[in-house]
């Protein structure tokens, strides 16, 4: 069984990580089109590494490649650019495994930051598991992109931050895939009064199918937002927090999302990915409604992109 972090454990992981990883800016909106409540973005995009991935990534480097002997990471991306940044920043070596189909920007990332880079076929499944196997043969410490301690602590500090920014905000939007970010920003506003509601894309219902199942079960993903939310199994704290708060994930279509990048760009100049877009979608396209007078906030997860939205 993982090990579920509390509070206290979030804090600790800021007080380690400290100033080493930026604390981002919100931006107040106000209205949006068809949006009664106030609506704040928490730009995670402007964070190291071009995500919130940083977070967790370097809490889970300092805290467990003490020994100077390096690491390895799996995903599609964001977390393996993660994990390059912290461990050129601890000093250690990184192989970081990606699906070949990775978007070429996040690759170049990785490597700009000194990572070795081992292209894998298939999706994020496929690299992990043969990040699991380099691991084993070279006994490296592997960084986890969303089910462990220490990834959830590190992602779970941008809620404390949030709290902070906007204690008026009464639920906070954000994008699901593995379920990091999700649990570790509901423990660190348990306390308090802001809900969290995570957001899938339809093709990429992780943790949808867990809670219909019972459970995390292994899941088909695909998508516009595959690349950053394409875990193929929801992670077992993201599924208990779920369980215990009785919440539901809202479900996006790829039509959605990609109106939502297009809006972000337009309304405020963010050039976000589409797997950032979907907490604004959930907002936009009236799934996710707050009534006028209260506060929401959208985290805008990352920005590791290069194409434009048309329109």
């Amino acid at each position: 069984m993982t090990q579920r972090p509390r509070r206290g454990d979030i804090e600790a992981a800021r007080d380690r990580i400290g100033s080493a990883v930026r604390w981002t800016p919100v931006v107040d909106l106000g209205g949006l089109p068809g949006v009664a409540a106030r609506v704040v973005l928490k730009l995670e995009l402007l964070q190291h590494s071009g995500s919130f991935k940083a977070r967790g990534a370097l809490n889970s480097v300092l805290s467990l490649a003490e020994d100077g002997r390096g690491v390895c990471a799996a995903s599609g991306g964001n977390h393996a650019g993660g994990v390059a940044w912290a461990a050129r920043r601890a000093g250690v070596p990184a192989d970081l495994f990606v699906p070949s189909v990775a978007t070429p920007v996040k690759i170049a990332r990785i490597r700009d930051y000194g990572g070795r880079v081992h292209l894998v076929e298939g999706f994020v499944k496929e690299a992990l598991v043969t990040c699991s196997e380099h691991a084993a043969r070279e006994n490296l410490t592997q960084v986890h992109p969303y089910d462990t301690f220490e990834t959830v602590c590190g992602a779970g500090t941008m809620g404390l931050e949030i709290a902070e920014q906007v204690p008026d905000a009464t639920l906070v939007v954000l994008g699901c895939g593995g379920g990091g970010l999700y649990s570790g920003t509901a423990i660190a506003l348990a306390e308090s009064a802001t809900r969290v509601q995570p957001v899938e894309p339809e093709l990429c219902p992780t943790l949808a199918e867990a809670l219909a199942a019972g459970g995390p079960v292994e899941v088909a993903v695909g998508g516009v937002a595959s690349d950053a939310l394409g875990a193929a199994r929801v992670g077992d704290i993201a599924y208990a927090v779920a369980v215990e708060n009785g919440v539901e994930p809202v479900l996006i279509s790829e039509s959605d999302i990609v109106s939502a990048r297009r809006l972000l760009w337009r309304e405020a100049r963010v050039l976000a990915e589409p797997g950032a877009c979907v907490a604004l979608a959930a907002v936009v396209s009236g799934q996710v409604v707050v009534p006028a007078g209260e506060t929401i906030v959208v985290v805008i997860s990352g920005g590791n992109n290069e194409a434009f939205p048309q329109g």
